[in-house]
């Protein structure tokens, strides 16, 4: 069966898909940066550090704080040994699955979140909504969510991107 290939990008599409892709490729290099100079917590910590402090009893599975934080649950591991290492959180079996392991936020951690926290938040503010006008953030938090909703569901399950 042949099908039709995709119509081209109009030029408002083409703008938009590239001020995206500028996006999604270089905020997150920037933040790091950005995050790098004023504190010592890299961006992936600050997200673990972050993720941790909104779990119940501060703790998560690290198969599941690696889908929250978009990491293999290899490199989640290795991160968690290393955070480990400077006091910010625990890692240790789950009593319940002898297979996976629980990474839990120590107190020092969540004093290193609240320290570097107003950081975070500077850079953020300052890379993206500095830029916009309070009228333009309801709607791009409605368009980002309907592209995120958009990739979190199953092809062909019905959901409108």
């Amino acid at each position: 069966m042949q099908t039709e290939p995709p119509a081209a990008l109009n030029p408002d599409e083409e703008f938009a898909w590239r001020a995206l892709t500028y996006l999604v490729t270089h905020l997150s290099r920037i933040l790091e940066q950005d995050l790098a100079m004023e504190t010592n917590v890299t961006l992936s910590e600050y997200v673990v550090l972050v993720h941790l402090s909104e779990a119940e009893h501060r703790t998560l599975r690290i198969g599941n704080l690696a889908v929250s934080c978009d990491l293999s649950p290899s490199r989640m591991s290795r991160l968690v040994d290393e955070m480990a290492g400077h006091g910010y959180v625990t890692k240790r079996p789950c009593s319940d699955d002898g297979r996976s392991m629980l990474a839990t936020l120590t107190p020092h951690g969540l004093k290193s979140l609240k320290k570097v926290y107003p950081a975070q938040l500077a850079n953020v503010r300052k890379r993206v909504f500095d830029l916009l006008s309070p009228d333009d953030v309801l709607p791009l938090g409605d368009m980002l969510g309907k592209i995120r909703d958009g990739l979190e569901s199953p092809p062909g399950s019905g959901v409108d991107a």
